[in-house]
């Protein structure tokens, strides 16, 4: 069969062949056997419910097979024979160009130079996954194939519910993650409901289906880098920034180290992650002898070089030698998936990582004591670097919250807060959130490199224009992108789709997509779909990262980004998403995002001007509610431009006042 007739045919009726175990992929580790005897009955049960009976008899052996050695049904024999990876919009079928766009970006998620263990159908962060299983990946395929625009599609969880009949403005597909009974989101609820295939964890882009590989985090980490020095008040140019995790989203930061112009070392545990992205020209170099990475780091700070060094093993090692050589770290970080802590997300020191994935399956208790052991050994050493003047940021994945949980000296005197911030409290939120400055992303839907560098130029004509008359409070913002989207294409970002990203407020992106919009309808490029990372400005809620920043007691509330979903939804969103866990962990964030396809057409026009100021500002009133200044700043500039929005602005308290009767 053809490409095209693979897609439409969805599940197949004659059963595929078995798919060989391919050790050559990085596959998900062992999750723990969490099933009663009964419940793993029920997780079959939910499984052959994809099949007719006259296959239950024949797949029900292998399916408990998959449960039992991974603790998971993938369903690994209905994997497409086909290469996974984002086509031109052009080659896909379907009655619905924006349906063609959602099941590019789909395959975009799982290209195996994407996905962090492609056949698990996971994206990123150890658990970020786009389906459960491969049939539903197949049952979704085969909708988007036959939908019109007068249909939308609704996911539960991976579950691809069906298509209901809705209307040509409304989102063509509305996704849901995890979206559990608050009382039920702990580490474990989530281990049982995914096993039993009732509900998975999609990270943010990965179950949203607007993953663009590592260049998304790239930008943000060289923004945070930049700033990260701007703060300390030192150059980069022979700076050292420490940090772990070369995986989905932890291996940008090499990159954005050497963008940035400074040292990076980096640790990962990982052997076959390491060697991907050395090769895939992340990384630098590589080191397994710490006595070797010694020599090589205080080589290149007397010569202060730009190069990026991955370690392969342990991080604590390097945090600990470090201290004892004297080699004086500038900016320090984790990026390790801590919001994953027990499988797979952060590995235990003085274990190999064949022995660490062992004990995670086998003996969970054991491998969890290891971990919070390391966590407060980790701990120890960072605190020691930063008594010399090392700056620790935490980066949003929940080091700092593990860490305290096992018992590490994080917390700050008041013993309620840590004491080293979010790089959101201290640099991205104050620097970018708080002015509307996120990351807005597109892809040109044709694959064709020459569509992404006439965009890139485009945008970079549409800034040029802007700072002209930007206000000074936000003219570095501006410039850093200006010389962002200069050097995107010589620093080789692309991995997968024809993508990029840039940090951008809401005039930026409104003024960017209806650029875009126009050159579509001149013929100068093709199709784009707009998107953004959820880690932005109004998609997350997030307390201990997106909305760290927020001082006024609500971040731990999640309005905001139900609201922004929602408000996406009926002013143009092509698809809109919203789940619950993201980068800090499985009931400790709600975060949404969208998808937009543009086609040069008027309607486009209306959708995108509407909905991308809705997307951005929501969150700026929010901030600015809060009485974040630069938030206040934004909205009423927002006001200035926009007659029909009206804001509540607050009005602040003079702090003398509050020290009445005290």
């Amino acid at each position: 069969m053809t490409f095209q007739q693979q897609i439409q045919q969805g599940i197949p009726d004659i059963l595929p062949n078995p798919k060989s175990y391919d050790l050559s992929i990085n596959h998900a580790p062992k999750r723990k056997d969490i099933l009663s005897a009964e419940e793993k009955k029920l997780a079959l049960r939910n499984a052959l419910r994809y099949f007719e009976p006259k296959h239950h008899a024949f797949l029900i052996k292998e399916f408990a097979q998959e449960l039992e050695t991974y603790g998971r049904i993938y369903m690994y024999r209905f994997r497409p024979d086909y290469e996974m990876k984002a086509r031109p919009i052009s080659e896909y079928p379907g009655k619905s160009e924006q349906a063609k766009a959602i099941m590019l970006m789909i395959q975009n998620n799982l290209d195996y130079a994407v996905a962090q263990h492609p056949h698990e159908l996971i994206t990123y962060g150890g658990n970020g996954a786009v389906f459960s299983n491969w049939v539903q990946y197949l049952l979704t395929m085969k909708y988007l194939s036959e939908m019109t625009n007068e249909q939308t599609l609704t996911m539960y969880s991976g579950h691809p519910m069906g298509l209901f009949p809705s209307h040509k403005e409304a989102p063509r597909v509305v996704v849901t993650n995890g979206m559990v009974i608050p009382n039920y989101s702990k580490a474990d609820d989530l281990e049982k409901m995914n096993a039993l295939g009732v509900s998975q964890y999609g990270q943010m882009t990965a179950g949203s289906y607007m993953y663009i590989g590592p260049q998304g985090i790239v930008h943000g980490t060289t923004i945070t880098v930049l700033n990260g020095f701007r703060k300390i008040g030192k150059p980069t140019l022979g700076g050292l920034f420490v940090t772990s995790g070369l995986g989905g989203m932890s291996g940008a930061q090499p990159k954005a180290g050497n963008i940035a112009g400074c040292i990076t070392v980096c640790a990962e545990v990982n052997p076959k992650i390491t060697k991907i992205r050395h090769e895939q020209g992340w990384i630098n170099e590589v080191f397994d002898d710490i006595n070797q990475l010694v020599i090589r780091v205080k080589s290149a700070k007397a010569n202060k070089e730009i190069v990026s060094i991955a370690y392969l093993g342990n991080v604590v090692d390097i945090w600990e030698r470090f201290d004892i050589e004297n080699i004086a770290i500038d900016l320090g970080s984790d990026q390790t998936s801590l919001h994953n802590p027990w499988a797979g997300g952060y590995y235990p020191i003085d274990f190999t990582f064949e022995e660490s994935n062992y004990l995670m399956a086998n003996n969970p208790e054991k491998f969890k004591e290891e971990v919070q052991k390391t966590l407060r050994r980790h701990t120890v050493a960072i605190n020691k670097h930063t008594a010399k003047g090392t700056y620790f940021f935490d980066y949003g994945n929940a080091f700092l919250l593990e860490a305290s949980r096992a018992g590490a000296d994080v917390m700050a005197e008041n013993k309620i807060d840590f004491k080293y911030p979010s790089y959101v409290q201290d640099i991205m939120g104050p620097m970018c959130f708080d002015y509307g400055f996120g990351p807005f992303r597109w892809v040109c839907a044709s694959g064709k490199p020459e569509d992404l560098e006439k965009t890139d130029a485009i945008a970079c004509r549409v800034l040029e224009e802007m700072i002209k008359i930007s206000p000074d409070e936000i003219k570095q913002q501006m410039q850093d992108n200006i010389t962002w989207i200069k050097g995107a294409s010589a620093n080789k970002l692309v991995v997968g789709s024809q993508a990029r990203i840039l940090y951008a407020d809401a005039e930026g992106r409104v003024k960017i997509a209806e650029a875009f919009n126009q050159a579509i309808a001149n013929g100068e490029i093709e199709t784009i779909i707009l998107g953004r990372d959820h880690h932005d400005v109004s998609g997350t809620d997030s307390p201990y990262r997106e909305t760290s920043n927020i001082y006024d007691g609500s971040s731990f509330t999640a309005d905001m980004a139900i609201q922004n979903v929602i408000g996406d939804s009926f002013r143009g969103a092509t698809w809109v998403s919203i789940h619950n866990g993201g980068g800090v962990g499985w009931g400790e964030v709600i975060n949404g995002g969208f998808g937009m396809v543009l086609d040069g057409s008027s309607e486009a026009s209306t959708r995108l001007a509407s909905m991308l100021f809705w997307d951005v500002n929501n969150g700026i009133s929010r901030r600015n509610w809060a009485r974040n200044e630069g938030a206040i700043f934004a909205i009423k500039r927002a006001m200035e431009t926009q007659p029909l929005l009206k804001v509540t602005i607050p009005n602040i308290v003079d702090d003398t006042l509050l020290e009445v009767g005290n």
